[in-house]
């Protein structure tokens, strides 16, 4: 049985809160076992090859790639057992410093009260 909405909004700000900060101990907390902690390239147009990988407990990633990122117009959506967040994200990249705009869409869905999957 999937999480009520309020307590989806719950977990979703506790995991993207830790997941920022790179504190992955809280990522752990908030993901159920069996949750992959496997990223996968966001966006083709950072024209990285795509190979998912593990989270690691360095520098993330987009602070190797990005001056600037920032998240815009937010919005959880939650139907059935699923949930989908909306958003649009604001980004210069750090090689050549390039400005874009991109819109994008997550789905998760849960099992026994936390996070099971992310699809972005």
């Amino acid at each position: 049985m999937a999480p009520s909405p309020a307590e989806r909004d719950e977990l979703f700000k506790g995991f993207a809160r830790a997941l920022f900060k790179g504190d992955m101990d809280n990522v752990v907390r908030g993901r159920h076992a069996g949750f992959p902690l496997e990223f996968s390239r966001r966006c083709r147009a950072d024209k990285i090859p795509h190979r998912p990988r593990r989270h690691p407990k360095t520098p993330r990633r987009a602070e190797a790639l990005f001056l600037v990122q920032r998240f815009h117009d937010v919005a959880y959506h939650h139907s059935g057992d699923f949930s989908f967040m909306t958003f649009r994200v604001s980004e210069t990249l750090r090689a050549s410093g390039e400005q874009r705009e991109q819109r994008g869409i997550e789905s998760y869905s849960f099992r026994d009260g936390k996070l099971a999957t992310k699809d972005v």
